[in-house]
């Protein structure tokens, strides 16, 4: 395929064998919740979505109420849960019928006020157990206070019960994580007497998935695999990343020894170099700490330093060693180039890499 500028492709087919080899890992009875928040990480949030929704998945979820918001006016119909809902947008949420997360009594208190308010019985949330993961949930020394405050509670209906794992993805930690599932059991046991019985229960990320499949329980929750990365090189090779981020050659130039290239002449030329531009910069999500021949792009199958400072809306290349052209296609990261070796050349991760990339790149889907 031919571009003539920044894209971000995304390959639904990609997605699909991503899902499947995730939901291969399931019981027949466990159930899916496919986590599409930031855009979907970073690619489509409505047709990754739609696509989920055909395959089959049984939950979708998200950050924030706006977020969820946008996959209803899209169409998507499946339950949505909203892990981190903020009280004054309540109203959004209960007419878009999306499930809250309540991570304290403060949340909970607000919502049913809301619910109250309003005239709302038997509405559908999620509760959130901290076992270890300290950001968010009723801690396990709460749930004695939780058990009263949720007695006689006609407002809510409990559809879930989770916790967040912190390691799932560190074979160092196994301690730990087995700490956290031990404190979630204890903590649902607690709990059994004012929760309904077809309650699920939920711990496991895309590494949990993985590792941890006495901690599939009622349903998983499945994020960056989706995405084609597994937080461990041999998993990554089972799955395929559904987003490329391509751009163009758009200008070549012959540097003579001692020129210099781009803002604060951070790159100098020891002898005489070509460089290209390409039309993509931090606006775009390859932000500065991938520049002064930190990470790579890739040419016609060569690998092309970046050099100097990475600027708003371009970056430059080294290409001395590289056969190419002006138009020619640039990978940056994707199907043959993984944004997590991409990412981690700068110090961070392919989370952060593909969740930056901004929405003024044009989005090409494949299907």
């Amino acid at each position: 395929m031919s571009i003539n500028q920044t894209i971000l492709e995304i390959d639904l087919n990609a997605l699909a064998h991503n899902y499947q080899y995730l939901r291969d890992k399931l019981s027949e009875n466990t159930k899916f919740m496919a986590v599409v928040k930031a855009f979907a990480y970073g690619s489509d949030q409505n047709k990754i979505a739609k696509k989920l929704e055909n395959l089959g998945t049984d939950y979708f979820a998200v950050a924030y109420i706006k977020e969820g918001v946008a996959l209803r006016k899209a169409g998507i119909s499946k339950p949505i849960l909203v892990f981190h809902p903020q009280p004054e947008n309540s109203a959004q949420l209960t007419e878009n019928n999306l499930m809250p997360c309540l991570y304290n009594k403060a949340s909970l208190e607000a919502f049913v006020k809301f619910l109250n308010k309003n005239k709302i019985k038997n509405y559908p949330v999620h509760l959130e157990i901290n076992t270890g993961m300290n950001r968010l949930g009723f801690s396990p020394n709460d749930i004695n206070d939780l058990k009263q405050i949720l007695t006689d509670r006609p407002e809510l209906n409990i559809h879930g019960v989770y916790t967040h794992f912190a390691a799932s993805d560190d074979a160092d930690e196994r301690k730990f994580t087995e700490k956290q599932i031990k404190l979630f059991k204890e903590a649902v046991k607690k709990l059994e007497p004012v929760i309904p019985e077809e309650t699920i229960l939920h711990c496991c990320n895309t590494s949990g998935i993985l590792n941890y499949p006495e901690a599939h329980f009622d349903c998983v929750r499945g994020g960056i695999g989706l995405y084609g990365y597994g937080n461990a090189a041999e998993i990554d090779k089972q799955l395929n990343p559904v987003a490329s981020l391509k751009t163009v050659i758009s200008q070549i130039h012959h540097l003579a020894t001692g020129e210099s290239v781009g803002y604060n002449r951070a790159f100098k030329a020891e002898k005489p170099r070509l460089t290209a531009t390409l039309p993509l910069g931090h606006a775009d999500g390859i932000s500065r700490i991938y520049g002064h021949g930190k990470s790579f792009v890739q040419i016609n199958g060569k690998r092309a330093p970046i050099i100097g400072n990475v600027c708003m809306d371009m970056i430059m290349i080294d290409i001395t060693d590289v056969n190419c052209k002006v138009g020619d296609e640039v990978l940056i990261f994707g199907k043959g180039k993984s944004a997590e070796e991409f990412a981690h050349s700068g110090g961070t991760i392919s989370y952060e890499l593909i969740t930056s990339i901004s929405q003024r790149v044009t989005r090409k889907i494949i299907d």
